[in-house]
C-alpha cells in the first residue's frame, strides 16, 4: 500500500511541475515577444533567400550559350598559358565543390600541330563575374589522363610554360604520359607523369614546376624554375631508389649554351661541365673529392649523328647492368638502342670491379652501329693470373629478355696459382695455356650456357658436356663456392 501511495505522490509532483512551467512561459507570450519571433523568422527567411540567390548565381553559366563559353575559355587559356586548346565534346558545368567546367576529350595544338590528347580537362573559375561570359576568370586548370607527343621541334613545351603568369592561374597534370618521338614519329622513350603542377612562389618571386614521374620503370621527382633576368634554367631531380640528387643550371643567353650539373649521392659529389652548340653536345664529368675516383668525357654530334664516351674509374659498378632492376637493362629492353640511326662508342678503363676485387685491369669497349650492339675487345684479368677478352659479341632481345652471345679467349698466365686457388688435386693439374669458349649469357636468368670450348686449339666434347651450363648465385660467397666445385669437376673431366 505504501508503494502505491509513493507512486501516486510522484505523479502529482510531476503534474505540478508541468503546470508551473506552462504558466510561467505563457505569461511571457506578449506582444513584444511575439514581435521578436516574427523578426527572427524574417532573418531566417532572409538567410534562406540569400542561399537561394547565391546558388542561383553559381548556376548562371548553365543558362549561357555553351559555344560562347568555350570560345571565351579557350581565349583566356591561350592568353594565360599560350596554349591552344580544342574541345571535342560539350562543356559540363558544376559549382560544387567550386565552380568549374569539365571537358571530356580535348587536345592542345602548338604551331598548328596537335601535340596532345586529353581524356579529362577541368577548368576552375573565380566566383566573381559569373554574370558575364566575357568576364569569367580562370583560376586553375587540371589535366587528367593526357598523352603528349613531343619531338625535336617542341620538346621545350614544359619549360616554356614557366613563362606564363602563374600568379594569376595554376596548372596541374595528373596520370599522363609524354611520348618523345623522332622526326619519323618513332617513339624513343615514354615519361609517365604521376602528378605535376606549376605554381608561383611569392617568396622566391618565380614560377616553379614540380612533378613526380616514372621513366624506364624508374621513379623520380623534379623541380624546375627559370630565371629570365639571368637567362638561367635551374632544375633538381631526385631518384630515391639510387639515393641520388641531380642539380643542374644551364645558361641559355648565347647561341653556345653551357651548364653545370651536380650529382649528390650520400656524402659524395660529382660535377659535370657541359656545353652545347647547334649540332653537338660535349661534357666532362669528374669526382669532386681531393683524390678523384673517376673522370669521363664525351661528345654527341647530331649531324651526322655520332657519339662517344670515354673515361677512367678506380672501381666500376656492373650492378647497373646485371642487377634485377638495373636501368641499363631496362634501357636495352626498350630496344631504343637498336635504332639504325644510332652510332655510339664506349671506352671505359677501371682498376677493379666493385665488390669483386679479384678482377682487375678492366677495359670495357662497346659499340652501337646499324642497330647492333657489341662488346668486342672488352678485356679484364683475374688476380693477374688469367686474362679474358671478348670478340664476335652481340647483345639482343629475345622473347622480351636480354641475351649476350660472344666468344671469349682465356689466357692462363699463372696456372699453378689457379690450381692452388681451386685446391685442385695435383694428379689432375694438366698443362693448359689457352681456352676459347663460345657462350650465351641470359641476363634475366643469370645463366651462362657454354656452346663450344677449345683447349689449346683442340675441341674437347667431354669437357663441353661438363661445362654446359653455369648458374650464377645470389651473392659472391655462394658464387665462389659454386664455381670452385664446378671448375674442379670440369678439370677432372678434362684430365680423364
Amino acid at each position: 500500500m505504501s508503494e502505491h501511495n509513493y507512486f501516486f505522490r510522484f505523479l502529482i509532483s510531476i503534474n505540478k511541475f508541468i503546470n508551473s512551467l506552462l504558466k510561467r512561459n505563457l505569461n511571457k507570450l506578449n506582444a513584444t515577444n511575439l514581435k521578436k519571433i516574427l523578426i527572427n523568422n524574417k532573418v531566417f527567411l532572409s538567410i534562406v533567400l540569400l542561399v537561394i540567390l547565391f546558388f542561383s548565381y553559381l548556376s548562371l553559366p548553365n543558362i549561357f550559350n555553351k559555344n560562347q563559353i568555350s570560345v571565351e575559355l579557350k581565349k583566356d587559356l591561350l592568353n594565360k598559358l599560350n596554349l591552344e586548346f580544342n574541345f571535342e565534346k560539350e562543356l559540363n558545368y558544376n559549382f560544387l565543390p567550386r565552380p568549374h567546367f569539365t571537358i571530356y576529350e580535348s587536345s592542345v595544338t602548338l604551331n598548328e600541330n596537335k601535340i596532345s590528347k586529353i581524356n579529362e580537362l577541368r577548368i576552375y573559375v573565380s566566383l566573381k563575374n559569373l554574370f558575364s561570359i566575357k568576364n569569367i576568370k580562370i583560376q586553375n586548370v587540371i589535366i587528367k589522363e593526357a598523352n603528349f607527343n613531343l619531338n625535336k621541334n617542341n620538346y621545350g613545351l614544359f619549360v616554356k610554360l614557366l613563362d606564363s603568369d602563374f600568379g594569376d592561374i595554376k596548372l596541374e597534370i595528373h596520370n599522363s604520359n609524354i611520348f618523345y618521338r623522332n622526326l619519323e614519329n618513332d617513339v624513343l622513350f615514354i615519361n609517365h607523369i604521376k602528378s605535376a603542377k606549376y605554381i608561383y612562389d611569392p617568396k622566391q618571386l618565380k614560377n616553379i614546376f614540380y612533378s613526380k614521374n616514372n621513366i624506364f620503370n624508374l621513379p623520380y621527382s623534379m623541380e624546375l624554375s627559370n630565371n629570365k633576368e639571368e637567362k638561367k634554367l635551374n632544375s633538381k631531380i631526385n631518384i630515391e631508389s639510387f639515393s641520388l640528387q641531380l642539380e643542374n643550371q644551364i645558361s641559355y643567353g648565347e647561341e653556345l649554351k653551357s651548364g653545370l650539373l651536380e650529382f649528390n649521392k650520400f656524402k659524395s659529389k660529382s660535377i659535370a661541365e657541359y656545353k652545347a652548340g647547334k649540332n653537338y653536345f660535349e661534357f666532362n664529368l669528374f669526382d669532386k673529392a681531393q683524390k678523384s675516383k673517376f673522370s669521363y668525357n664525351g661528345k654527341l654530334n647530331f649531324r651526322p649523328f655520332h657519339s662517344y664516351l670515354e673515361g677512367s674509374v678506380n672501381s666500376i659498378d656492373f650492378s647497373y647492368l646485371f642487377s634485377s632492376n638495373a636501368i641499363i637493362k631496362q634501357l636495352f629492353k626498350t630496344e631504343i638502342l637498336n635504332k639504325k640511326n644510332i652510332d655510339f662508342e664506349l671506352n671505359i678503363s677501371a682498376s677493379k670491379i666493385k665488390n669483386f676485387d679479384n678482377f682487375s685491369n678492366i677495359f670495357v669497349k662497346s659499340k652501337i652501329h646499324e642497330g647492333l650492339i657489341d662488346f668486342d675487345q672488352t678485356k679484364f684479368s683475374w688476380k693477374n693470373h688469367v686474362n679474358f677478352s671478348l670478340s664476335d659479341s652481340l647483345i639482343y632481345i629475345k622473347n622480351g629478355k636480354i641475351v649476350l652471345d660472344a666468344n671469349s679467349e682465356i689466357n692462363l698466365i699463372n696456372l699453378d696459382e689457379i690450381y692452388k686457388f681451386l685446391v685442385t688435386p695435383k694428379n689432375l693439374r694438366k698443362k693448359i695455356n689457352k681456352m676459347n669458349i663460345n657462350f650465351t649469357y641470359l641476363f634475366d636468368e643469370k645463366t651462362l650456357n657454354i656452346n663450344d670450348v677449345k683447349v689449346d686449339g683442340i675441341v674437347d666434347k667431354n669437357l663441353l658436356k661438363n661445362l654446359k651450363e653455369i648458374n650464377l648465385k645470389e651473392n659472391a660467397l655462394q658464387n665462389k663456392i659454386y664455381l670452385k666445385k664446378f671448375l674442379n669437376d670440369a678439370i677432372k673431366s678434362y684430365a680423364g
